[in-house]
């Protein structure tokens, strides 16, 4: 009996071992293009070379200087910061009253709301461009605004209506007892305790509307082009090397997005009145 038992763990133990050396092999095939772009953004501007016969920053400051790129940076950033705005408004409220409150239609609000995340990006991207070419929106930084909050908020009611399950409901219920309104209930009880929350959702928004490529190319024009739409534009009528340090700046905003995101999520929420 000891035997078997013995034999169940070795085997266990080696399928573990297994699994999670097959888990790394996967994490590294999909981490090599990345890891290759990086030592190739500090080439020169004359080649693409993996790895580069020299090294200098010569591509980060054709990057900086020339207007193209960076006002499509610059579009970027405002666009990604205000359809987070937009989202965190319409996503904290709508998370908090689907998690607890009971209502007639709920289930079909709620996936309503969740459809964005099931619809594939080309269809909704055809979709807001029909219908915003209708109202003449088409080409706005307006257009790309709505687009990115349309697409992002599903993303940030999941995160929201994840921290609302967490909150101790019975300080809410203790603060209406004590004669706090809906509202000051909100602010003082509520929104303190879903902070971490709610900036791990703001900054997982920013990130997936700043990465954003599909919807920006349908409603962009050339004077609100972004930096993903630049850039995909770039390699299909020039192959230049400044796209290899672009690619190093948003793998560094991401994983530096990423491990924030992680760290708030592991944070404890803080409880009180």
């Amino acid at each position: 009996m000891a035997d078997a038992f013995g034999q169940s763990d070795l085997l266990k133990r080696r399928y573990r071992r297994f699994g999670t050396l097959l888990a790394g092999l996967v994490y590294f095939f999909l981490l090599v293009p990345s890891l290759i772009v990086i030592p190739v953004s500090f080439g020169t501007r004359n080649e693409i070379r993996f790895p580069p016969r020299e090294f200098s920053l010569e591509l980060y400051q054709i990057f900086f200087s020339s207007p193209a790129w960076t006002g499509s940076l610059l579009q970027s950033l405002k666009v990604a910061l205000l359809a987070t705005v937009l989202a965190l408004v319409t996503a904290v409220p709508a998370a908090y009253g689907i998690v607890r409150y009971e209502f007639r239609g709920k289930k079909a609000i709620s996936l309503l709301m969740m459809s964005p995340l099931v619809i594939p990006a080309i269809v909704m991207a055809l979709g807001l461009y029909l219908y915003l070419s209708y109202v003449h929106l088409t080409g706005t930084t307006l257009a790309l605004v709505l687009g990115h909050t349309i697409y992002v908020t599903p993303f940030v009611i999941v995160m929201i209506a994840a921290g609302v399950q967490k909150l101790d409901a019975n300080l809410e219920f203790g603060a209406t007892l004590m004669g706090a309104g809906p509202y000051r209930m909100l602010t003082t009880v509520v929104l303190p305790q879903l902070a971490p929350s709610i900036l791990a959702a703001a900054l997982f928004a920013f990130l997936i509307s700043f990465d954003e490529v599909v919807i920006s190319w349908f409603l962009a024009s050339a004077t609100t082009t972004t930096l993903p739409v630049k850039m995909y534009s770039s390699i299909q009528w020039e192959i230049s090397p400044v796209i290899a340090a672009v690619s190093t700046m948003l793998t560094v905003l991401s994983f530096v997005i990423c491990m924030l995101t992680a760290s708030l999520q592991r944070s404890p929420g803080r409880s009180g009145v």
